[in-house]
């Protein structure tokens, strides 16, 4: 059986856990690795895109970083219970163009019992920034 700890039901140590996990995950752009902490046939929303299963978010994350050059995420706990958790997160990336950005977002994630990320919905912002106004 597939398990990824900290599991439900999360304290504020576990939660803190749970998202600093995520957070080093996401920061080394590797799909294969950051798709096995979700089930299966996890569900998305990531902005207006929707996103079903491990095979899907390797397909979009994939695609993600090969436009988002230079990625650097933060993610920030804002509130917990039982098996779910809400996040705020920033990160900077800048595109082929050169142009940088800086997109503000939140999280709300679901774990199953075995603290894979069953659902994962995020919404996003991206505000255009200076190289010299990077903050991560």
């Amino acid at each position: 059986m597939e398990q990824k700890h900290p599991l439900p039901p999360f304290s504020q140590e576990t939660a803190l856990q749970k998202v600093q996990l995520a957070e080093d995950a996401w920061n080394t752009k590797d799909p294969d690795k950051i798709a096995l902490a979700y089930t299966v046939d996890s569900e998305w929303r990531n902005r207006s895109e929707f996103i079903r299963g491990r095979e899907e978010i390797i397909t979009f994350l994939t695609g993600k970083w090969q436009k988002e050059l230079d990625y650097k995420l933060k993610k920030e706990l804002w509130a917990f219970t039982d098996n779910r958790i809400a996040v705020r997160y920033e990160y900077e990336y800048h595109n082929a163009a050169g142009q940088w950005f800086r997109a503000y977002g939140n999280e709300n994630w679901e774990f199953d019992e075995n603290g894979l990320m069953q659902k994962r919905f995020a919404s996003v912002n991206d505000l255009p920034i200076q190289e010299s106004e990077r903050r991560l």
